[in-house]
């Protein structure tokens, strides 16, 4: 029997995603023939094309009159823009988008096109990659070329980072009609023109992996063309439809219109006992974390114990095209553990769905070898929720007495296990950014968020780390229920204070995941009001709280991007924009040379 493993856009196209390579190993060790295929990456090569960009430009420029003509058939000057058609609003903000770019940016639809392809050229290029201001203006022009590749759809919108429609909701009826709306679904087209390549493979199984929200409609669109184009099962896998499973089993038209079946949480075991299904070896009842449509019910199977890392096969990578990601070099993303070891932080549900596992030492190393030898990948992004201390210092000693040389990123907590040798020792055998929780500079904040670490001890650890050559990255954030003004300044004030050590930080502001702990008590939180579920696919709560009002957080945000970009002082970590590209740069050249560098744009 034949499987294929597709991959929906929209994902930041620089790395192939972890989950495939994970699921075809175990089905390709199972005796399945497994394809894959990658349409994200693909999605971006195709529309890049210069000739893309130019019919992309000239078609909206073309539909302006018609729409026009549509919008005045439904103008009354007493309505209110709420009070028109979802269509027509859509129609009435892609005719202003249009005529703003025509008017501002006329020059762009023409040159645009011209230059867009030396620009994806020079983000693949070893040699140009690493001239930084050649890089920033290729990546500019690729936002650029994004933009109006959008124009036709807008106000569905297409970049690097995301897939979004401000009209778009999460509740079934405006997720089916986005995936059914031609006027804003971009990937229509472009499915329409992959789809005899995909049937072609003859697959009986399609397995499709929806992990964010920026895929649930072209996730959604590509399932809807293959269920009525092919014979194949169509399987939707990934992260996101397992966090709302509670309401997907209550629409039995998602499982007409979109796919035969739903697998949720850890999947590696469930597609080969779905394969084994399909092959006739076991009956459906005892494919594990599936759900599916039974004689007019919507039945979920009982969940089994995970795969253990350690019994896991190892990744396949055959039928990627690394040459198309928007990179000069694979960082391929790795697991040495799944789930979180601490796993009690109040404000996280990262690890839902997910059974707290390590993969053996020597096990990763021989995984490390094979994949240098087989595919020539020497860079790594451990994905894992946080890499423990004991973890690293092991690993570290076993790559200094191995043959292999490789680099790599990964997550962690600011634990005193994170002594100086240790780090010492990680540095010097590929560790060249850690991506640490740091979180808030409120005592408060990060007493109520639970992170179960020395707070005192936090800047001490980024000074070791700091002094053994390794780039620290900081993620924070801001809007957690309790934070007043106060306490947001105080994270601020610890990052401009602390740049010798912080060399760069993330910022983001706090939702409420639908299964963080705060939800068992959200008074205990600053949350005095928890506002009912409005759409049933939303994967958080909105809430109302004694801390900081939406107007006082805008604020803050504003005043930490002013104050950190001043104190920086115009950095290049600001313009390299992704956290691989970062990585990428810290294997060229050192943490120091790296953030004394001045950018001549």
């Amino acid at each position: 029997m034949k499987v294929l493993l597709a991959f929906p856009p929209q994902w930041t196209p620089i790395s192939p995603h972890f989950a495939i390579p994970s699921l075809s190993g175990q089905l390709k060790n199972a005796g399945y023939e497994t394809y894959v295929c990658d349409l994200n990456i693909d999605f971006y090569n195709e529309s890049l094309k210069s000739i893309n960009v130019y019919n992309a430009a000239s078609r909206a420029i073309s539909e302006q009159d018609a729409l026009l003509k549509e919008i005045a058939k439904f103008h009354s000057p007493e309505k209110q823009f709420s009070d028109y058609p979802l269509d027509i609003q859509n129609k009435m903000v892609r005719y202003s988008k249009v005529k703003e770019y025509i008017t501002k940016k006329a020059n762009d639809l023409i040159n645009i096109p011209k230059f867009i392809e030396n620009a994806t050229s020079a983000i693949k290029d070893k040699d140009v990659f690493y001239k930084p201001e050649i890089l920033i203006k290729s990546m500019s022009i690729i936002d650029e070329a994004l933009e109006i590749i959008s124009l036709p759809y807008y106000p569905s919108k297409i970049s690097l980072d995301t897939y979004s429609n401000p009209f778009f909701k999460f509740n079934y009826n405006t997720i089916r009609y986005f995936v059914f709306d031609k006027n804003t679904n971009i990937f229509i087209d472009y499915y329409k023109n992959k789809l005899n390549e995909i049937k072609s493979i003859g697959a009986q199984y399609i397995g499709i992996s929806i992990n964010s929200s920026s895929q649930i409609v072209p996730g959604l669109t590509l399932a809807h063309m293959l269920k009525n184009n092919t014979d194949a099962h169509i399987n939707i896998g990934g992260n996101f439809f397992g966090r709302v499973v509670d309401e997907v089993v209550k629409k039995r038209e998602f499982f007409e219109l979109f796919c035969h079946s739903l697998l949720v949480e850890e999947g590696e075991l469930p597609v080969v006992e779905l394969a084994d299904y399909l092959s006739g070896k076991i009956p459906i009842s005892e494919v594990s974390n599936l759900v599916y449509p039974k004689d007019g019910q919507i039945v979920i199977n009982k969940k089994k114990t995970p795969l253990k890392l350690d019994d896991m096969a190892n990744v396949s990578l055959e039928g990627y095209d690394f040459d198309k990601y928007f990179a000069p070099e694979i960082i391929l993303p790795f697991q040495s553990s799944r789930g979180c070891y601490w796993g009690k932080c109040s404000f996280c549900d990262q690890g839902f769905g997910q059974n707290f596992n390590v993969k053996n030492a020597d096990k990763l190393l021989k995984e490390f070898e094979e994949i240098q030898k087989k595919y020539k990948i020497n860079k790594f992004e451990f994905i894992d929720e946080s890499v423990g201390p004991a973890y690293l210092k092991e690993l570290s000693e076993k790559l200094d007495k191995s043959h292999l040389n490789i680099n790599f990123f990964m997550d962690a907590r600011l634990e005193r296990a994170f002594d100086s040798n240790t780090l010492k020792m990680a540095h010097k055998n590929g560790l060249k950014m850690i991506l640490w929780g740091l979180e808030s500079g409120s005592r408060k904040i990060m007493e109520l968020i639970n992170k179960g670490i020395d707070i005192d001890k936090r800047l001490d650890i980024l000074k070791d780390s700091a002094d053994a050559g390794i780039w620290n990255f900081a993620f924070i954030f801001f809007g957690f229920p309790a934070e007043t003004r106060e306490d947001a300044l105080k994270t601020v004030d610890l990052i401009v204070n602390n740049k010798d050590i912080i060399h760069s930080y993330g910022r983001s502001v706090f939702t409420m995941g639908k299964h963080t702990r705060l939800r068992e008590n959200p008074q205990a939180y600053g949350i005095t009001k928890l506002n009912p579920v409005q759409d049933e696919f939303m994967p958080s709560y909105t809430f109302e709280s004694s801390g900081m009002q939406n107007d006082e957080l805008t604020q803050i945000l504003k005043y930490c991007t002013e104050t950190c970009h001043k104190a920086y002082n115009n950095p290049l970590w600001m313009y390299l924009r992704y956290r691989e590209y970062l990585f990428l740069y810290l294997c060229k050249y050192s943490a120091k040379e790296l953030s004394e560098y001045k950018l001549n744009l």
